[in-house]
């Protein structure tokens, strides 16, 4: 069965295909050139979606459902169309009726291009669910979980780990396996898992936790040749993540050198799931390089899956400051020392000692990176940095206790994940103690930030204060 379904999802990665990676990175590896070239469907669909914002105006519109919108006709034909459609106006005004008529011609909804598909492992209530939860209330909400997500139609990254934890709960073991397997395909094409599997998401990666996937799947099952097939993805998406464009050297305060990784979007334009907000988030700065350099920041915050955070911005209350690509981020480092870690333990299952024993080298290279260059002794948490240099990268930049981000943010708790730092039952007790004096912990729970930013975490699930991004939980 996960053949069948790797299958039916290969259906909606037709168009990814032809798409391919072209970087041109100055000595300075600032990656200013590194972009992705999206499809010729994803730049013709762009053009409907503002089209579609000028016709139907800005209430309630979703930019992301006219790229994800399926043709019936090929592309040149459908372009032809589109080109010939009445417009008015100095911005080329295309009436309600020409273009809903237009659309539905043209296309099927979004979603139609998807196949159903019924796991053959689901099962309705499954034996030993979720012992620990009595109430009965909480129990019917938990298995109404197949009505709950509706809004996205593509798998995403970093979210998948949640899902396969929830799939393991339910003793899906083969649909997790499959999901997995689904991830590895991804690495095996492009060389890194993207975003989500989507042409437009191509030009970035989120929170890499496919070895985290890989690790309960295995913790649950035995199963060694998910291993196997696993591995040199990993060791693919490891090296991804320790690219050029990714890798920063930072020299602490006793002149040893650390390297720690930051989120770099290889793209600088608009969004296109999101081209219309992002070209009138842009529309403030004159210059074109501006302009490029923001859209990357834009694009860089989404794969951080933090989209959008003040954690990102220089200033608080002013969304143009976004700079992630200035920024190592603690959480990020710690989901690769994670991944450190079990490449080394999947290394030893299949009896690569030599793999083993780099890895374990980096792991213990990189919680000493973590330590000297996040960790706050007079705050006992662990510090998002921000770069001297900005996006630039120089061969290595030193440390500086004034570049460290201490505002208070649910990320300078993560490292406590891992069971390197958790072993130190002074300093759990030490970070404990920072995090319950925080003002983060609540009566209902953790707050992702005490911003009032008015982005998407507050602004839009508002109504869930104090609750956390259930992705950091």
């Amino acid at each position: 069965m996960a053949q069948q379904n790797l299958n039916l999802f290969s259906l909606s990665l037709l168009s990814l295909a032809t798409i391919s990676l072209t970087t041109s990175l100055s000595p300075n590896c600032s990656g200013a050139d590194t972009v992705v070239a999206t499809t010729p469907l994803v730049t013709f669909l762009e053009r409907v979606q503002e089209t579609a914002l000028g016709t139907f105006g800005e209430q309630d519109f979703d930019p992301k459902l006219y790229v994800d919108l399926s043709l019936k006709s090929n592309l040149s034909k459908t372009q032809k169309a589109f080109d010939e459609l009445p417009r008015s106006g100095e911005n080329g005004t295309v009436t309600v009726k020409d273009l809903k008529v237009f659309i539905a011609t043209y296309f099927d909804d979004a979603g139609d291009d998807l196949v159903y598909y019924d796991p053959e492992d689901f099962l309705p209530e499954p034996e030993g669910f979720l012992p620990k939860v009595k109430n009965p209330e909480v129990r019917s909400w938990a298995l109404e979980w197949l009505c709950l997500v509706h809004v996205f139609r593509e798998v995403y990254y970093w979210d998948s780990y949640w899902v396969i934890r929830g799939l393991l709960a339910s003793k899906m073991y083969t649909t997790a396996k499959a999901i997995v397997t689904n991830l590895i395909f991804l690495v095996d094409t492009y060389g890194y898992v993207l975003n989500g599997a989507r042409a437009y998401y191509t030009n970035r990666s989120q929170p890499p936790l496919l070895s985290a996937m890989v690790y309960e799947i295995y913790n649950r099952t035995c199963d060694v040749e998910l291993v196997r097939k696993a591995l040199p993805a990993l060791l693919e998406e490891h090296a991804f993540w320790n690219s050029e464009i990714h890798k920063v050297t930072i020299q602490d305060a006793q002149g040893s050198n650390h390297n720690l990784s930051r989120y770099y979007a290889m793209w600088n334009k608009p969004r296109p799931e999101s081209s219309t907000i992002d070209k009138e988030s842009a529309s403030k700065f004159s210059g074109n390089s501006e302009k490029q350099q923001f859209y990357r920041e834009v694009a860089s915050a989404a794969e951080s899956g933090w989209d959008f955070s003040t954690r990102w911005m220089r200033n608080t209350s002013e969304f143009s400051t976004l700079s992630t690509t200035s920024i190592l981020p603690v959480d990020l480092n710690v989901y690769i020392l994670m991944m450190e870690q079990n490449i080394a333990f999947f290394a030893n299952v299949l009896g690569h000692k030599s793999t083993m024993e780099s890895f374990l080298e980096a792991a213990e290279a990189r919680k000493n990176a973590i330590n000297s260059v996040f960790w706050n002794d007079e705050m006992g948490q662990w510090l998002d940095y921000r770069l001297a240099n900005g996006p630039i990268c120089k061969e290595s930049e030193t440390w500086k206790a004034c570049n460290q981000n201490q505002n208070a943010y649910a990320s300078n708790f993560i490292p406590l994940w891992i069971d390197l730092f958790r072993s130190d039952a002074a300093l759990v007790e030490n970070v404990t103690r920072s995090l319950q004096s925080s003002g983060l912990v609540h009566a209902a729970g953790i707050a992702t930030s005490l911003i009032n930013s008015g982005q998407q975490w507050l602004a839009i699930y508002l109504y869930l204060f104090p609750f956390i991004w259930y992705l950091l939980t």
